[in-house]
């Protein structure tokens, strides 16, 4: 193993410790000069594992520029990360600047930096491509020698991830020397992510160094009173347990899976909070200030309890805490095991978790991800053709800096794994839809920010374009947002227009941990005042987390497993000893259906278990065939599990309802009628460059940014249907809005495994999705009286055994 030199060597003995052996071994892949990924399990000195390399060389060879680039997909961990580094730097004696560059970094600094780097930036992929962006970033770059990206898991799947290998190309580019590594404690396909990291997706050229397992998780489920819910998903009738638990540990964080949903328990659990233990709030629609608030609150330990979603999934570190909460169903094993990591950030003490399951198929959910983390069988993460929006974005980027060859770019977009299938001709397509739009806005000089010059070079036709692209530039695309504020002018967060829309002078919501009263609502600001009323909900759109495939097969295979049943609680297995006897319990690779009247209408219940975003597409095509077909459809409703419809005429062969042609039919029809597709267009026109969020001094309103993306579709739509960006929409419509790839699969073996039970009454494993048409229907202020109401009628109904 490599030596390290005098004052690390002096510092790690001082605190009694050793390197690890996987952080020498990231060190001896330096040396060799070879790309590494990490993966070691949180609390294992991943982060310093990750810097080692570049502290040991920058104290064996001093260097004045930017050695060393790391990549966060938060700028909280940036924060956080760059906390950690400073004081062992500190501690060991060394001349070397730390900084952080991310959308909030001043303008002045930023503008130093580009001129006098530090050793060590610590940026987002969003700033790393605005860098890009600047002429300067040749010499900045020209130093560099190691690029570090934390959580990798995390976003190289996505667009965030299209961004980064594309902007990793540039800096191979600019520094061919460039070592990559990558660091990540959840990861169930390793090859995939070497070949993601290195350049021109060689596999070879990455090392892949894993860390010891740490102390086994100490997980439980929570059973409050011995009964498990027929319906919910949020685990809020455990409020109580949730509060003694806190009680009896140092600090807790409570993990929920929507904002909606973390208000509701920070609400419940300060209703039963009778030693005023001090309990904050912690999600993406709180404003800046708030959440900068709580963290440092829980960094000096403050709080004695956090309630917060995915915006503290990843990596940020608080020795005190000792528990973890999770609120409903996990969803993955991967997410699950990213939580439990939270907890005690030791590797050799075990981290204490408590999933509290909101019904009782979440109950199995929450067995099942119990089961597979102590297998070690994480989510599988599926890679995917890069998106053409974010490729526009980047060339732009490219042209921003200076003027660029096509054949040369070319090439070096094609390192990029998810561009390495990039054909000529849809390069030409993409560089075209630069230049001018595209043929049907060929004629507007607005949308003209290419111009190719007599030396044969692409080049930005106008320096207000580089400005445009700086302000714009981002992956990111929120849903439009309205500010909540007082009437002093202090604002507390933002929520969605489209909820705002639904709100009166005089309707109260809860929203960080307040119950408001809406004042009034003017453009972009929804006026509040604190109430002591009763509260309605905030909805978030798109905050829906769908269970995995793995999960979803290990929730499968317990229903087919009567010799695993004994280990479940006596009622859920009452429940489906009592499924069993009334009905049928699938197999594994069975769709099971059912059909049954009930009070004048006839319900059709399928139990895909694809997932809530499959579902929901699924029950919209579903219900548009049943039309089709005669059974006049009243409605249906989705949950992870199932989807149940209803309708005035029975489903008497559910075959010719799920034939893979729906796909070709009723979903284009679909897609194209509903606000999908227009969903999906505004969001890659913003980042394909299209539409301006922003204009120098003023940021277009939601409204705003809808209104022009909506014009621009409309003409596509009709004189351009091939347009670029209506193939980017089509494709992000498809992968992020309908799940499309499970409900394909699903379709392709529904004919074949079809098992259709045609019953006289409801089946016990029917009632948790029934329940739902209640919340659907019910007024919101007596919803859960009457959905307990019709829970038990339902429940005494399924379960009588006649």
């Amino acid at each position: 193993m490599p030596a390290l030199p005098a004052s690390i060597a002096d510092w790690f003995a001082a605190k009694g410790w050793a390197p690890r052996r996987h952080q020498l071994e990231m060190l001896a892949a330096a040396r060799a000069g070879r790309h590494a990924l990490l993966v070691a399990p949180t609390g294992s000195g991943k982060t310093l594992a990750g810097f080692l390399p570049s502290l040991v060389e920058l104290v064996e060879q001093p260097v004045d520029g930017l050695h060393t680039l790391y990549v966060s997909p938060l700028k909280a961990l940036a924060v956080d990360v760059q906390r950690n580094l400073l004081t062992p730097i500190e501690e060991m004696g060394l001349d070397i600047r730390v900084e952080t560059r991310t959308g909030d970094t001043p303008s002045d600094r930023k503008a130093r930096q580009r001129a006098r780097p530090p050793q060590m930036l610590l940026t987002t992929p969003e700033s790393l491509s605005l860098l890009l962006s600047h002429p300067e970033s040749f010499q900045l770059f020209a130093t560099l020698k190691t690029i570090v990206i934390d959580e990798v898991h995390a976003f190289a799947t996505g667009k965030r991830g299209d961004l980064l290998a594309l902007a990793m190309a540039r800096l191979q580019a600019i520094a061919p020397g460039l070592r990559r590594v990558a660091l990540s404690a959840t990861v169930a396909d390793p090859d995939g992510y070497r070949a993601w990291l290195a350049p021109d997706g060689d596999i070879e050229t990455v090392a892949l160094v894993q860390g010891d397992p740490g102390a086994e998780p100490n997980i439980a489920i929570v059973i409050p009173e011995g009964r498990i819910p027929w319906a919910g998903h949020s685990g809020r009738y455990a409020a109580p347990q949730v509060m003694a638990e806190i009680e009896t540990h140092r600090t807790t964080i409570v993990f929920c899976n929507t904002r909606s949903l973390a208000e509701l328990i920070f609400q419940d659990l300060w209703a039963v909070n009778e030693l005023k233990l001090p309990i904050g709030i912690h999600h993406g629609s709180l404003s800046r200030e708030a959440r900068r608030k709580v963290e440092l609150a829980m960094a000096e330990g403050r709080l004695r309890a956090l309630v917060a979603t995915a915006s503290l999934d990843l990596g940020v570190d608080w020795g005190d805490v000792d528990c973890v909460i999770q609120m409903g169903a996990p969803k993955g094993a991967s997410r699950l095991l990213q939580r439990v990591g939270r907890a005690n950030h030791r590797l050799d003490e075990p981290s204490e978790a408590i999933l509290v399951p909101g019904n009782r198929f979440e109950y199995l959910e929450a067995r099942a991800a119990l089961d597979a983390v102590e297998n070690g069988a994480l989510d599988e993460e599926s890679f995917r053709r890069g998106a053409l929006d974010v490729l526009a974005q980047h060339i732009m980027a490219v042209a921003c800096a200076a003027p660029f060859d096509e054949s040369e770019l070319l090439a070096e977009l094609r390192s990029a794994l998810p561009y390495s299938a990039l054909s000529d001709e849809l390069f030409g397509q993409v560089l075209s839809y630069i230049e001018s739009g595209g043929y049907a806005l060929r004629a507007y000089d607005r949308f003209k920010r290419l111009t190719r010059g007599a030396d044969g070079l692409w080049r930005v036709s106008h320096p207000k374009f580089v400005a445009q692209h700086r302000l714009n530039a981002g992956i990111i695309v929120e849903a439009t947002m309205m500010n909540v504020r007082f009437r002093n002018g202090r604002t507390i967060g933002k929520v969605e227009e489209g909820f705002a829309a639904t709100l009166s002078k005089g309707d109260t919501f809860f929203f960080a941990g307040l119950v408001l009263e809406v004042e009034k609502m003017d453009v972009e600001d929804l006026i509040v005042r604190a109430t002591s009323k009763p509260a309605r909900i905030p909805t978030y759109g798109g905050a829906r987390m769908p269970i995995s495939t793995n999960l979803a097969d290990r929730v499968r295979a317990f229903l087919a497993a009567p010799d695993e049943w004994p280990r479940f609680p006596a009622d859920v297995r009452e429940w489906l000893e009592m499924q069993a006897r009334r009905s049928a319990l699938p197999a594994p690779d069975q769709l099971l259906i059912e059909t049954f009247p009930r009070e004048g209408r006839h319900y059709m219940v399928v139990y895909s278990f694809e997932g809530w975003n499959a579902h929901q597409s699924l029950g919209m095509l579903v219900t548009r065939r049943m039309e089709t077909l005669g059974l006049k459809p009243l409605g249906f409703v989705a949950s992870d599990y199932a989807i149940a419809t209803y309708s005035l005429e029975p489903v008497t062969d559910p075959r010719p309802l799920f034939s893979p042609d729906i796909l070709e039919h009723e979903f284009v029809d679909w897609v194209q009628q509903s606000s999908l597709l227009k969903r999906a267009f505004r969001e890659v026109a913003v980042i394909g460059g299209l539409v301006e969020r922003q204009h120098p001094g003023r940021r277009k309103t939601g409204k705003q940014v809808s209104f022009s993306t909506d014009l621009i579709y409309d003409v596509l739509r009709r004189y351009e249907p091939d347009h670029l960006l209506l193939r980017a929409a089509w494709d992000d419509a498809r992968a992020k809005m309908t799940d499309v790839g499970r409900l394909a699969d699903l379709l392709d073996r529904a004919q074949a495994t079809m098992l259709h039970a045609d019953l006289p009454k409801v089946s016990p494993l029917a009632v948790p999705v029934l329940v739902l048409i209640g919340r659907e229907r019910v007024a919101q202020g007596t919803v859960d009286d009457i959905l307990l109401i019709e829970a038990e009628a339902l429940v005494a109904e399924a379960m009588a055994d006649d």
